[in-house]
């Protein structure tokens, strides 16, 4: 049935693009995120369907969508020449053989982050693909949520639809991308229009709320309790109620931290001692290994560099028995581990200007939205109160993001490059709005909406 259900969906949306073209746009986001044809043992498993729901979109916003609201934007040049830099290190990788495997899907995430900005030329464009990008990462979380409830958790082990550690099935992935998406659901159950705020919304992203939170708990990432505490403290910074809400969340804790499982306070223990935990420690002497390796290849060495890597480290136990703590030394030798970091991982396969060009790309991204947020936050128009708030929303998710960059490497994770392109596309809509507000002497007085406007006497 699970099977049925994907092929079912898919040629729906493939149909009803023909109708609604930009439809294959959200399709594409639909089949990029959940990934029906890794989940599905049937036709989709045996068919492009990435390919397919991608040439829909674009074919489609060619031939049949408006482009003279289309605007180029400066962060999507920034991703056009990351796009191309990345070729070029492909080209130059120190793996060659190995290097084209990756390239293979990230020129297609960049540019997918590059053209979808071009497609969203109306609020209900944007605010679709926020609730796309929601609900398919969602049919993700609300599963792992369920198996954690029921005790089908643990480090390496939560099976999201099906047996795989890649891309957003992978536990610490999955874990930074559900604690990214709160700010977004608050957001739609505020301020959607697609589905109107009501009872059964809120409900819903309540539920889908504690399934996020639940995520870290069941892959026991540590990157995912990190992200939620930071994503905690920035909501206290601008909340009315702080001390009400940091009451809350304490006696939250306080409830929770009982029925966690053992294993799950273990791990999280390693945080503060990374030298008792091998896999802590590995990141600690990847980051050196890639720092020194830059040095020596500035430019970076391409997809795969880390196969080269060589590290040694130590690991300490200490155990206690009586009033005598003896602490044992355990060296440890590895070959060709990953990252562990975005930052890292952007260092040292695409050296210093691929990752200059990454960190600008998101310092612009909250230069952005922090610029959109304060221009739109006192409008009190109806039809402009969503703007500052998604700006807002879309900067907390940003950040999450590079917080969880920095223990797992998720530079070209294709679900953030969305984020990216929604951004970039809000961006846009926006200043357009601003420049014919402005050229209508609209912009610096209030304007009631048709809805609000009094009706004259009969």
């Amino acid at each position: 049935m699970l099977d049925l259900g994907f092929t079912g969906f898919f040629l729906f949306l493939l149909l009803a693009g023909f109708r609604r073209p930009f439809l294959w746009m959200l399709l594409y986001l639909y089949v990029d995120i959940v990934q029906p044809q890794v989940i599905s043992w049937g036709v989709l498993s045996h068919v492009p369907v990435s390919l397919i729901a991608f040439a829909a979109a674009f074919l489609g916003w060619l031939i049949f969508d408006r482009k003279e609201d289309s605007r180029f934007t400066f962060r999507q040049g920034l991703l056009l020449l990351l796009l191309l830099y990345c070729g070029y290190t492909t080209l130059t990788a120190a793996y060659p053989l190995d290097a084209p495997e990756k390239w293979s899907w990230v020129w297609k995430a960049l540019l997918f982050a590059i053209f979808m900005p071009l497609t969203l030329r109306t609020r209900l464009r944007i605010e679709a693909v926020a609730l796309v990008m929601v609900l398919a990462a969602s049919a993700l979380i609300i599963d792992g949520g369920i198996k954690t409830l029921g005790g089908g958790g643990g480090y390496g082990a939560l099976r999201i639809f099906v047996d795989n550690n890649t891309g957003l099935f992978e536990g610490s992935i999955i874990s930074a991308v559900a604690i990214a998406i709160i700010p977004i659901v608050l957001w739609l159950a505020r301020h959607g229009t697609v589905f109107p705020t009501d009872w059964r919304v809120w409900t819903f992203a309540a539920a889908l709320i504690f399934a996020c939170a639940l995520i870290p708990v069941g892959t026991q990432a540590r990157t995912g309790l990190v992200c939620l505490a930071i994503l905690c403290a920035l909501y206290l910074r601008t909340a009315r109620h702080r001390f009400l809400i940091a009451g809350a969340m304490a006696l939250s804790l306080l409830i929770v931290v009982p029925f966690l499982p053992q294993s799950f306070m273990a791990r999280m223990g390693t945080i503060q001692n990374h030298q008792a935990d091998q896999s802590a420690s590995t990141r600690v002497a990847m980051w050196k290994w890639t720092w020194e390796y830059a040095k020596q290849h500035p430019f970076g060495g391409g997809f795969y560099a880390y196969e080269g890597a060589k590290v040694k480290y130590d690991t300490y136990v200490a155990q206690t028995v009586g009033s005598t703590t003896i602490v044992t030394s355990n060296p440890v030798e590895e070959q060709g581990r990953a990252y562990h970091s975005s930052y890292f991982e952007m260092l040292g396969e695409q050296g210093y200007p691929g990752l200059a060009l990454w960190l600008m790309l998101q310092i612009s991204g909250l230069a952005q939205m922090e610029m959109i947020r304060r221009r739109w936050k006192d409008r009190k128009r109806p039809e402009d109160e969503w703007a500052a708030p998604l700006a807002n929303a879309l900067q907390l998710a940003q950040v999450v993001y590079l917080i969880g960059s920095l223990f797992v490497g998720i530079a070209f994770q294709p679900f953030i490059l969305m984020l990216i392109g929604l951004q970039c596309g809000l961006w846009s809509y926006l200043k357009r709005i601003d420049q014919r507000e402005k050229g209508s002497g609209l912009a610096d007085r209030p304007r009631r909406s048709r809805i609000m406007a009094p009706v004259a006497p009969a």
